[in-house]
């Protein structure tokens, strides 16, 4: 890698935040406030211009340093500038933040339209209240309409099926049951 050519100054304010970053991994809790002086404005620049919030970037901000304070140590200089590595970790907090307020903003909005597949309280009661009424309207027929009508919708048999069990041809069948329905359906009617 050649050698770095570009303004003095800016090699040596390179050079500081590398020590102020190397400082601050070897635990000098010093090194804090001079790279806080020297960065905070460009990085808060950077946080405002992303989020469009002068208090939400103020909180990324914060949360940058945080983690500047704790990752100090993962700072490598032969990878980036101290003010780039700088720059990306606040661009990408930033970025966090901004995820995390769109989804939770589209998190409270997609809820509408999310069927909810349960029942609610009313429509199990409602059901509840057909269930003892239909009990209450089969308890009321012959013994062989009841029998068909359970054994035809309750346990999924067929009409064929009824007709041979019962031995009776199937018009006959169709009549029980069709007869059956009838006083069935005028029952729950009432």
């Amino acid at each position: 890698m050649g050698q770095w050519v570009g303004n003095p100054v800016r090699s040596d304010e390179q050079r500081e935040l590398v020590e102020l970053l190397q400082s601050l991994a070897a635990g000098n809790r010093q090194a804090l406030r001079p790279l806080y002086d020297r960065t905070s404005a460009k990085l808060f620049g950077i946080c405002v211009r992303l989020l469009g919030d002068r208090e939400e970037a103020e909180d990324v901000l914060q949360t940058v340093y945080l983690t500047v304070w704790r990752k100090a140590g993962t700072f490598d200089p032969a990878r980036a500038s101290a003010i780039t590595w700088l720059a990306v970790l606040t661009r990408n907090r930033a970025i966090d933040r901004l995820r995390g307020t769109r989804l939770a903003a589209e998190d409270i909005d997609a809820a509408a339209d999310i069927c909810d597949e349960q029942p609610s309280s009313l429509e199990l009661l409602e059901a509840e209240e057909d269930r003892v009424r239909l009990k209450h309207c089969l308890d009321e027929l012959d013994e062989r309409p009841r029998t068909m009508i359970r054994a035809a919708f309750f346990d999924g048999k067929t009409y064929p099926q009824l007709a041979e069990r019962e031995g009776v041809p199937l018009p006959t069948m169709k009549s029980w049951i069709r007869r059956g329905l009838l006083r069935l359906r005028g029952c729950m009617e009432r």
